[in-house]
């Protein structure tokens, strides 16, 4: 790229790519993302590198896959027990200060130690422990001094960004802006946008059961006035977070800075929102799912010098991709040790020529998708309980019908360029195979659950969530 631009990457929690209007909702209030799916390119076929948060987040920082990161799953941070998961694992923000860049955080990092700035950021706002509810008491970590507040979090945030962005200093700025009203729990959104969408029909959440292996750890409420609530609240939380996009873009226009950086919103992993009959994301199972709607992301992209306007971008990428491409746009060039390319040739609707599939992992299980192909391996301890997967999506894109024992040759060939991918990335002892001699990430992983003893026989239409 000629000129380093300046970039503001939003990066939200759980918002999946199918809750916007630009993505073809048709119920959701989101007037600043179509804005900039309108001003710049809209990915189609964008993906997570694992469905869960700190392995995904870590992907996009590190540029590298879990296998090789080493973070396989959600972590439970304790400010009395620092743990570094991603010491000697150079990040994009490092890379960028590296670069001459201005670099700062605001809201959730989740890749290990959030209660202490980490290396690379020249401004850090970020949480104390956890990621607190979306109001009431909230304490946060300024530069290493704890902050109190007590509110609706993500206005907050965003003020706190605006006031990086609002800093004299005349380097390029890179701002990573972590927001997480999507996340559980469904309520405590402001009232005016939840009673938007108490009434709404919610055509885009299917009423389905599940019909995948092994048991539901996060499911359908069985109530459907809860299941309405929970909708509107979610639904309220995408409006939340599109408001506080406008606020962020609303300054960089007022500055005059706005054509001048790379903005991008996009989130850690998808959601369901009763598809499937689940809630959540890829551990709303035992074994761990990777449905679309758990895998796929929304991301957008403005920069009016190299990114075309009102074009889609339909090559397969994920977070890897991302950094590798941000990496691009700041001049520092290529990793060949990373497994991400950039796309950046290609917003301008440039062709290049790009990969023909897609992997994700979530420690012992790992899914390759091509167009029209989906298979999902399953490692010790889990092979032998639940098998593997193999969906044609050309044929039954809800991914109800396991074909893996009637298309052999396709999933050997599926499972060879699974094979060769890992072969090429993974560390063998960060590898998701080897989960026994790593530290535990939270203590309830999905490979480390037994069956729960109340569950229904395998295959049974049930639910142990309540609320959460």
């Amino acid at each position: 790229m000629a000129e380093r631009p300046n970039i503001v990457v939003f990066m939200t929690d759980d918002h999946a790519a199918w809750a916007a209007r630009c993505y073809g909702n048709g119920e959701l209030s989101t007037p600043h993302l179509d804005r900039l799916a309108a001003e710049g390119t809209r990915a189609t076929q964008a993906f997570t590198p694992s469905p869960v948060c700190s392995p995904a987040r870590a992907c996009f920082f590190t540029g590298q896959i879990p296998s090789r990161h080493g973070i396989h799953d959600w972590l439970k941070e304790n400010p009395s027990q620092p743990q570094a998961w991603l010491d000697g694992e150079p990040t994009l923000a490092q890379r960028l200060q590296q670069a001459g860049y201005r670099t700062g955080l605001v809201g959730k990092w989740h890749c290990g130690n959030s209660h202490l700035p980490q290396p690379g950021f020249d401004s850090w706002f970020g949480y104390a422990n956890g990621q607190y509810p979306h109001v009431g008491p909230q304490r946060f970590i300024e530069d290493g001094r704890p902050v109190d507040f007590e509110g609706h979090q993500s206005p907050y945030l965003t003020d706190r960004a605006i006031t990086f962005l609002e800093a004299e200093d005349d380097r390029p700025f890179f701002l990573f802006v972590g927001l997480v009203d999507t996340h559980s729990p469904f309520r405590g959104h402001p009232e005016k946008r939840v009673a938007l969408y108490r009434n709404a029909t919610f055509v885009d959440l299917p009423d389905e059961s599940y019909s995948g292996p092994g048991w539901i750890g996060y499911g359908n409420p069985v109530d459907q006035a809860r299941r309405q609530e929970w909708a509107a609240q979610y639904y309220a939380a995408v409006s939340t977070i599109d408001e506080q996009v406008g606020r962020v873009l609303a300054t960089l226009r007022k500055q005059g800075t706005i054509d001048d950086t790379l903005f991008i919103y996009t989130s850690d992993h998808g959601h369901l929102n009763g598809h499937h009959g689940l809630y959540t994301k890829g551990n709303a199972t035992v074994p761990q799912n990777f449905y679309e709607e758990s895998i796929r992301v929304p991301l957008l992209l403005r920069h009016p010098a190299t990114v075309a306007a009102g074009r889609t971008l339909d090559l397969s990428v994920d977070h890897c991709d991302l950094h590798a491409t941000l990496c691009d746009y700041a001049g520092i060039g290529a990793s060949p040790d990373r497994p991400g390319r950039s796309f950046g040739a290609a917003l301008n609707g440039n062709p290049i020529t790009w990969r023909e599939s897609q992997v994700c992992e979530y420690g012992n299980a790992r899914m390759i998708r091509t167009e029209n192909w989906k298979l999902i391996k399953r490692y010790p301890p889990h092979d032998q309980s639940f098998g593997d997967e193999m969906y044609d999506l050309s044929a039954a894109p809800r991914e109800t019908t396991n074909v893996i024992a009637e298309h052999p040759e396709q999933a050997r060939d599926l499972e060879a360029r699974l094979n060769a991918f890992f072969a090429r990335w993974e560390l063998p002892e960060k590898s998701g195979l080897q989960l026994a001699d790593q530290p535990a990430c939270n203590g309830t992983e999905p490979w480390t659950l037994e069956r729960p003893s109340h569950a229904p026989p395998e295959g049974s239409n049930w639910t142990i969530l309540d609320d959460y």
